[in-house]
């Protein structure tokens, strides 16, 4: 019988990769990137067989949430002239049974492949979302998965049961990683914009984060969305379908913006 061994809330952005900061930047996500070793570790001392990653960067199917089902993923990130490259290992049989169950359960999915059904030509892109928090974990075979933001939050949540019942289904020890930047307008020179929204909604994200109540992180109006650009709601709130309640055991390790996003770091489940 298969077992959930881990579970974090990540960031993703690029420079928390020592390989991407550069000289100039590189203390500049210096708290991120040690809680992102410290969760590293974490996940390693729990000797996952399979890593499952919840994305908002990979492909999307409106109204649907993905699932990669390729042989391999590649894919790279760029920072400060600098490119960190990844190739990693599909987890093909964790994949479609993520998909039965959800099938089983009325929430729309779908299973992606390119080139051929098998092999080397069998590969998709790995985006940043993953390749960044994946830096700093066990190399193991993984699962991609990508919700549209058109799905709803009770789907999202039931989507997460699936993938719980899934991995108990199988005979593999699964690690999960929610990949989630969060506001993003808290900076007039980033590409959004300032607005003041961007840490009222953040400093509200962190508590509910902190006090294990995952389903409350998407309790914002439409207009709170819009303007303070969060883009962590939609994958927690399937982590809080794979991990209920009352098995919740929230470590927050941090919480920053040094550029124009913020970014959270917290284990989830021991």
């Amino acid at each position: 019988m298969g077992q959930l061994v881990y579970a974090c809330i990540t960031p993703h952005g690029g420079e928390i990769v020592p390989e991407l900061a550069g000289r100039i930047h590189f203390n500049r996500m210096a708290k991120t990137r040690e809680s992102m070793e410290e969760l590293g570790r974490r996940m390693t001392e729990r000797a996952p067989e399979a890593i499952v990653v919840i994305t908002p960067h990979g492909i999307r199917i409106d109204g649907q949430i993905s699932i990669v089902n390729s042989e391999t993923m590649e894919g790279y990130e760029k920072e400060n002239g600098r490119t960190y490259t990844m190739i990693r290992d599909v987890e093909r049989t964790l994949a479609r049974r993520i998909s039965e169950e959800a099938d089983a359960l009325g929430v729309k999915n779908g299973l992606l492949n390119y080139g051929t059904s098998e092999g080397p030509l069998s590969k998709l892109p790995l985006d940043w979302g993953a390749v960044v928090p994946l830096a700093f974990m066990p190399d193991v075979p993984i699962v991609v998965i990508t919700p549209s933001r058109l799905v709803s939050d009770d789907d999202l949540i039931r989507f997460g049961r699936a993938v719980r019942t899934a991995i108990e289904k199988s005979d593999l020890r699964v690690g999960v990683i929610a990949s989630c930047d969060w506001c993003h307008t808290h900076d007039a020179s980033g590409p959004y914009g300032y607005h003041p929204l961007a840490q009222e909604v953040d400093d509200k994200i962190v508590e509910r984060i902190k006090a294990g109540r995952l389903e409350a992180v998407s309790h914002f109006s439409p207009e709170e969305i819009d303007l303070a650009k969060p883009d962590g709601i939609w994958q927690t709130l399937i982590l809080a379908g794979i991990i209920p309640e009352n098995e919740r055991l929230i470590d927050f390790l941090s919480y920053e913006v040094p550029t124009y996003f913020g970014l959270i770091c917290a284990e989830v489940k021991k």
